[in-house]
């Protein structure tokens, strides 16, 4: 199986900006296991499309909202994807900025004010340490963050979109 497998155009017009109000209405495609015909159903129909034996995997994962904003001290924007948290102080973030950090340089959370050091590559991500005296990451995170819409999704994230 190749990555390229998965390739296919899908037009704009079909990919939903925000999810329905009802969770039940959602659309469901439906592939028949005899000879692979297509069928547009609804999720409210997925009691009818199950097999006795049939295997059915939930996911109760939650996304975080992980993506925050800050700026250098000499000024310029830096957007932050936090990949994951190592203790209350430390968190390995992707970095999306002009030039790259220097280890040592000063990230600063636009809505708090929060200070990050940013202490060097960790593999593909960024070291980021909390400045003495500010808060724990998580709770960084649940005040200024932002939830990491994919790139698909041409809006602004949503207070809506932290249960959705």
């Amino acid at each position: 199986m190749k990555v390229s497998d998965f390739t296919f155009d899908l037009p704009e017009d079909l990919i939903a900006q925000a999810p329905l109000p009802e969770r039940s209405a959602s659309r469901l495609l439906v592939m028949s296991r005899d000879n692979a015909a297509l069928q547009d159903r609804g999720f409210s129909e997925l009691d009818t499309l199950l097999d006795p034996g049939d295997l059915l995997v939930f996911n109760n994962t939650r996304v975080i909202p992980a993506r925050l904003y800050a700026h250098k001290e000499t000024g310029g924007r830096a957007e932050l994807l936090v990949e994951r948290v190592l203790d209350s102080t430390s968190a390995l973030a992707q970095i999306g900025i002009n030039r790259k950090p220097a280890p040592d340089s000063v990230l600063i959370e636009a809505e708090t004010g929060c200070r990050m050091r940013v202490e060097g590559r960790q593999g593909e991500f960024w070291r980021l340490r909390l400045a003495s005296g500010n808060t724990d990451w998580l709770a960084l995170l649940d005040q200024a963050g932002h939830m990491p819409l994919p790139p698909y999704i041409q809006r602004q994230d949503l207070p809506e979109d932290r249960e959705r």
